[in-house]
């Protein structure tokens, strides 16, 4: 009787424990609220902050708008990253983030703006090569 108990005993350790170890890695799998989301991007927006910048991932992988947002908005300054930061605005503002519907929009307006500049300073450049052949 009593090696049963001690065995019991060992089981009931071990599953305890089981389900201690399964209980912190769903919590880990947690996508935490939009503070936490916005500090860690802060912490990222420090300087070259690899740690924030892979955890803001692993969240907006996981579904989290505010985390694409946030992510999106590390890389819209990064012309190299452009492309990424629009995709992530995008499905971040079909997610339901406004925030990032709106971020999405100044982009297209500036970048319709700059496009605009540019026809017409080679209008103007046209312009001003045509008036001086004409001398």
């Amino acid at each position: 009787m009593e090696l049963f108990n001690k065995s019991g005993v060992l089981v009931a350790t071990v599953l305890v424990s089981v389900g201690v170890l399964i209980g912190v890695q769903a919590k880990d799998d947690m996508v935490p609220p939009a503070p936490v989301i916005e500090a860690t991007a802060l912490q990222m927006n420090k300087g070259n902050n690899f740690a924030a910048e892979r955890r803001l991932r692993e969240w907006a992988e996981q579904g989290s708008a505010v985390a694409r947002r946030e992510l999106a908005r590390q890389y819209q300054a990064d012309s190299n990253r452009r492309d990424e930061a629009i995709k992530l605005f995008e499905d971040a503002a079909r997610a339901g983030d406004a925030q990032a519907a709106i971020q999405l929009s100044e982009m297209e307006r500036e970048a319709r703006n700059a496009e605009l500049s540019n026809i017409k300073e080679a209008a103007a450049t046209r312009t001003a090569a045509n008036t001086w052949n004409r001398y």
